[in-house]
């Protein structure tokens, strides 16, 4: 079914019945004859006649905006589906992503190992090029200000060098798929110490 007979089927049903309404009024009508009808009566026929085409013509314009709104909604989901096409592959990548980043963190380097390492690296930075050509980046958290949209706080520590709800360290790592939140950054936040809870009491 193409675009065109999807937009008649939306819009059809009030046309149809708009049509019957309007045949209905005109067999109530009784009979016009011009050739016998005074001039009042030919220019109150006038008016009629006038506004039923100006209500016609705004039928007719709401008919065909309705239509155009119908073929951009279809276009925008369209754009929308393929723009986001691999969103739940990368969604399958990012634990594998996450075992590589620990593996390597608690790797020693080692002369036994110096090689294997390599290799862990290799990988991981392999999946993560794969993961930016497809649009999908990592969100920056450490020293921001706690975010809600985009941070998932884990746990709160008592500091003095920081402001209140901001970010100490990062937990594990979100992602964003251009402008859609794959996953939030799990975060470690700040909150006041003691001493100065009780300075300010």
């Amino acid at each position: 079914m193409n675009e065109n007979q999807e937009d008649q089927q939306e819009i059809s049903p009030e046309l149809e019945n708009q049509a019957r309404a309007d045949e209905a009024e005109i067999e109530q009508e009784e009979p016009f004859d011009p050739e016998t009808a005074d001039g009042d009566t030919l220019l109150a026929k006038y008016r009629e006649l006038e506004d039923e085409l100006s209500e016609t013509r705004e039928r007719v314009l709401r008919t065909a905006a309705d239509a155009e709104n119908f073929k951009k909604r279809l276009q925008r989901e369209k754009e929308e589906q393929t723009r986001y096409a691999n969103e739940s592959l990368v969604r399958e990548l990012l634990p594998v992503i996450d075992n590589l980043e620990r593996a390597l963190e608690h790797s020693e380097v080692g002369a036994d190992q110096g090689g294997l390492l390599e290799g862990l690296n290799m990988t991981l930075k392999g999946f993560l090029d794969t993961l930016t050509r497809f649009g999908c980046t990592s969100v920056e958290a450490a020293g921001k200000l706690f975010d809600p949209n985009f941070h998932e706080a884990v746990s709160q520590e008592e500091s003095a060098d920081h402001e209140p709800n901001t970010v100490l360290r990062e937990l594990q790592k979100g992602y964003m798929l251009k402008e859609r939140l794959l996953r939030p950054v799990m975060v470690l936040v700040s909150k006041r110490t003691s001493q100065q809870d009780n300075a300010t009491r």
